[in-house]
């Protein structure tokens, strides 16, 4: 059947149009270069978060071997700051990466479609202004910063991996776009979305997708392949705990406590928490966005409390709501 997105709104509006240009299809990644690994963490929306950054490191440390590391996008947001924008850069760029719709905006010669996010309808239009704002204002700090523009404009879409047996597709939203919703929580339990799926498993000739995008996570298997998305890097992904999550694939059982996962041909998919300093994140996040700013008000209250999402919503074992309910730009104070 043919792979074209069905999650995205049709409304035109800047942070609701997915860009032809984001479009890559399943069979880019059966023609990707496919990279080996026995150990890989996919970190999808650092969100320019610092602390959770030095965690990330200190969590692979603790790997008894190497560590493969693919940031796959929006590991910029909240660094609106010259000091934070280039830090974060720097060291995402020290280690694989993909381009998510965020960093794909910086350098695009237009706002048409603000912060790319392409909101489902189920997103509230306030949300969705409110991240073009916030975007306007990281692509000013951006702009200061040309070298790293032209480093992060060199990052491909998808990228394929082998780890063990599993080849794997790492994309930002799904098999199809840089900002799909297809491998959302609650679009990965849609019957309507199955076949999609399943195609999508064998024209890439993958075993498993790694996504984030809609900023919260899951793990679903299908009858193809296995759908991991680790929702978060950079902010909380339950409302029963503030952590951040990485999705770790290896060959060999993480040396660390798990969230969830699961054993596919001797290989482990598992999320893993990322615990950060919070306290000081939040000192870092207050002093570029103080209380009545955009992404003070999308964000602040799922910092410090979660969103309304459970770890049983993330290993499918209660039911999801609607497609970006509780989505990375929304803000939990009105859910």
């Amino acid at each position: 059947m043919p792979l074209v997105s069905s999650a995205v709104s049709s409304d035109p509006a800047p942070g609701r149009v997915c860009p032809l240009r984001y479009r890559y299809g399943p069979a880019a990644l059966a023609l990707a270069a496919e990279q080996a690994a026995d150990t890989l963490y996919v970190v999808g929306g650092l969100y320019g978060n610092r602390p959770a950054l030095d965690a990330l490191l200190q969590l692979a440390a603790q790997e008894p071997g190497p560590v493969r590391l693919c940031f796959n996008g929006d590991f910029n947001w909240f660094n609106v700051d010259d000091a934070g924008f280039a830090e974060i850069n720097r060291t995402v760029l020290e280690h694989d990466a993909c381009l998510g719709n965020v960093e794909a905006e910086l350098f695009s010669a237009d706002d048409d479609a603000g912060c790319g996010c392409a909101y489902p309808e189920s997103v509230d239009s306030g949300t969705v202004e409110r991240s073009n704002r916030i975007h306007r204002r990281l692509k000013q700090a951006a702009q200061r910063h040309p070298e790293l523009l032209r480093r992060l404009e060199a990052l491909p879409m998808p990228r394929r991996y082998r780890v063990g047996d599993l080849a794997v597709g790492v994309v930002h939203g799904d098999a199809e776009s840089l900002a799909g919703w297809r491998f959302d929580a609650a679009a990965l339990d849609d019957p309507a979305k199955r076949d999609w799926i399943e195609a999508a498993f064998a024209t890439a000739r993958v075993d498993v997708f790694a996504s984030s995008h809609t900023c919260l996570p899951a793990l679903r298997r299908f009858d193809r392949g296995w759908v991991v998305n680790n929702g978060a890097a950079g902010m909380p992904n339950f409302r029963e705990r503030c952590c951040g999550i990485v999705t770790r694939i290896g060959v060999t059982p993480a040396p660390t406590p798990i969230l969830y996962g699961a054993t596919v041909g001797g290989v482990r998919i598992d999320a893993l928490a990322l615990d950060y300093d919070g306290a000081a994140w939040e000192r870092e996040f207050l002093a570029n966005w103080p209380a009545e700013s955009p992404a003070h008000v999308s964000y602040f209250r799922r910092m410090i409390a979660g969103p309304d999402y459970s770890l049983a919503q993330a290993q499918g074992t209660k039911p999801m709501l609607a497609p970006g309910q509780f989505a990375c730009e929304c803000n939990a104070a009105e859910t």
